[in-house]
């Protein structure tokens, strides 16, 4: 599928001019805009093309391990990407302060929810360091910390958006066969079967803040354009309860 991967080093290099420590808030916006589609894009094609090729797209399971500081905030990033990309993943133990998040999906969805975690993780990294901590917060980590849990919220909202214009643009464009959400929806109750399989029981969370960071994070991660995931998360299950 030279076509397909060609696209997604599109996706590769519009990101890493977005991570770029010169790129403007504006710049980064557009480019990581440009990203989600065409990689939502991509994972509409894979997953039309297994339809006829299983053997192109087979479900899958990875673990990322997440290290601090925050890794919880980061497992929850993880978490509402993979889940807006039809993955199931749950957050695990780990030692030394990480945590391990184990992720399940197709093999094209977990590249693509790596791929832009990944990017986002030095974006908002970048983000925090420039941004100015207000006068008189008594915290200035449960207001950074506040601040991410916004920044995670904007961007999984937009990668959210980016997926449902993919469908509709795809269900439009389509000239007979399967419907688009069918195939979705028949990839998301094979990747929620293996889930389950290995992890029959799990129990919730909720993810909170205390600081009054959370407003200017959402508004820095919407110049990502890429998220509103739910605060609340299973200790095992990121990214809100199961639809």
């Amino acid at each position: 599928m030279p076509g397909d991967y060609s696209q997604l080093e599109r996706v590769r290099k519009l990101l890493a001019k977005a991570e770029g420590n010169g790129v403007s808030p504006a710049e980064a916006e557009a480019l990581t805009a440009k990203a989600a589609d065409l990689m939502a894009r991509y994972g509409i094609d894979r997953a039309l093309l297994a339809v006829r090729k299983p053997a192109t797209d087979q479900p899958g399971n990875k673990v990322i391990m997440v290290p601090g500081p925050w890794s919880a905030v980061r497992a929850h990033l993880l978490g509402g990407i993979a889940r807006a990309m039809r993955c199931e993943c749950v957050q695990l133990p780990g030692a030394r302060g990480c945590t391990r998040v184990h992720l399940f999906g197709y093999a094209s969805d977990l590249e693509r929810a790596e791929m832009l975690y990944t990017s986002l993780l030095v974006q908002m990294a970048h983000g925090l360091a420039a941004a100015n901590l207000p006068p008189g917060v008594r915290s200035s980590r449960a207001w950074r910390r506040s601040w991410l849990l916004g920044y995670c919220s904007a961007v999984v909202q937009r990668v959210r958006e980016a997926e449902q214009r993919a469908v509709q643009t795809a269900d439009q464009e389509s000239g007979g066969g399967p419907g688009t959400e069918l195939v979705l929806a028949d990839r998301v109750l094979t990747v929620r079967r293996q889930y389950e399989r290995a992890y029959p029981v799990t129990r919730k969370i909720r993810v909170t803040y205390t600081g009054s960071g959370y407003r200017d994070g959402y508004t820095e991660g919407q110049r990502a354009d890429v998220g509103t995931t739910r605060l609340s998360s299973t200790r095992r299950q990121l990214g809100g309860g199961r639809p």
